[in-house]
């Protein structure tokens, strides 16, 4: 009898599963039907699907394996770094920094030196060390996906501004990303204790200092400096690959998408089908608001909108925006300022803050996360282009 009713249960249950996938499949098709429907519509069935896969090849091609290159150099200068000691150097200075500015034990610097250097999830990596986590209130501990997520791919992102000419912008964009950091941090531990006022006094974990280690560790092999030079480099570039292989699908279809709702037809021909058309949709929306965008970011053309809404995704897909919006005569060293700002600060918050909250065991936590992290990449915009109207001034 036990075994029937637990059949029937199971049955009812995917009887209501499957009942509750409808509606949800019946809204998507809506939307994807509203969406490509609308697009379809202005451009021509055929020139819509032509612009789609010309545009996907143009960025597979000439900016997806441009930054595949950039991740490549920088993973494995990044572990050259790690390898002999630049590192911990970096962290030891940073450390004064941490209690007054973010409210975290001096430890945190090495977190935001690894996650600049690679890529947002270094922080969770790291986090996940008890030797580390030891260190923190759980309300500091919590508010590690902010921090880390700040100075996610920072590297990437100013060496790739660096690429294309920019010198000084992409530097005062850090400092903007810096002010970004300190008031998303800042406003997740808010939200944190106003919910769990307990959390300021219990620690994250009970564990050893984190400058404490076994004594009975495995002794480290002795190598050769030109070994451990080659190796780093070697392993450093692996890790790149593998970051630039992981941004190839967020650039392919987010930045599509993007660049079709955001750039026009043909002056000439229009709809032909070529890369990089569209319906112009996103500069006609930012229109309304660039009584806004102007003073607070310094946004002089509606078409670089497009830049903050795709980072909130993936900022390698928001960096595939860059050399169109250059080529057109569209961003200004205050745009390259404030997209670096933004870019870091954000860094595809959205498509990661879920998964590295639900890593450490505080899932419901989220949305205030996402909160904050939006505040602070608002922050860091305004402080990029602030900073960069004083440097313009002298």
């Amino acid at each position: 009898m036990e075994s029937q009713n637990k059949i029937e249960q199971n049955e009812q249950k995917v009887s209501k599963k499957k009942k509750s996938l409808l509606p949800n499949g019946i809204v998507c098709l809506l939307i994807v039907g509203i969406l490509f429907g609308g697009i379809g519509s202005q451009m021509g069935v055929a020139p819509m699907l032509n612009t789609i896969m010309h545009t996907a090849h143009d960025l597979l091609l000439n900016t997806c394996f441009y930054l595949m290159g950039i991740c490549v150099l920088t993973g494995a200068l990044g572990k050259i770094f790690v390898e002999f000691g630049v590192v911990d150097l970096i962290e030891k200075l940073l450390r004064p920094l941490m209690r007054p500015l973010f409210c975290l034990p001096g430890v945190a610097s090495l977190g935001a030196v690894l996650t600049f250097l690679s890529d947002n999830p270094a922080i969770i990596t790291l986090a996940q060390d008890k030797r580390f986590s030891g260190y923190f209130k759980k309300f500091q501990y919590i508010s590690l996906t902010n921090f880390g997520t700040a100075f996610g791919m920072g590297l990437i992102v100013i060496v790739f501004m660096l690429g294309h000419g920019f010198f000084i912008e992409p530097l005062i964009g850090f400092a903007g990303a810096c002010v970004g950091c300190i008031v998303s941090t800042r406003c997740m531990q808010y939200f944190v204790l106003k919910a769990y006022p307990n959390y300021a006094t219990e620690n994250a974990l009970q564990s050893e200092a984190f400058a404490d280690k076994d004594d009975n560790a495995d002794a480290v092999e002795e190598k050769s400096i030109f070994l451990r030079m080659l190796n780093s480099l070697l392993d450093g570039g692996k890790s790149g690959v593998e970051v630039g292989m992981s941004i190839i699908p967020g650039v392919l279809i987010i930045s599509t998408l993007v660049m079709i709702l955001t750039f026009g037809p043909n002056a000439k021909d229009g709809f032909t089908g070529a890369a990089y058309e569209g319906v112009a949709l996103l500069p006609k929306l930012a229109d309304y608001l660039s009584w806004l965008l102007g003073p607070l970011f310094g946004f002089h053309d509606p078409h670089l909108i497009a830049f903050p809404i795709t980072a909130l995704g993936a900022v390698g897909a928001a960096l595939s925006l860059v050399p169109n919006f250059v080529a057109q005569g569209w961003a200004d060293g205050n745009a390259i300022a404030v997209f670096t700002g933004m870019g870091m600060c954000w860094s595809g918050f959205l498509s990661t803050h879920t998964a590295m909250l639900d890593s450490i065991g505080y899932r419901e936590l989220t949305s205030k996360a996402i909160i904050s992290h939006t505040i602070g990449g608002l922050c860091a915009a305004l402080a990029a282009h602030w900073i960069f109207m004083l440097y313009s001034l002298f």
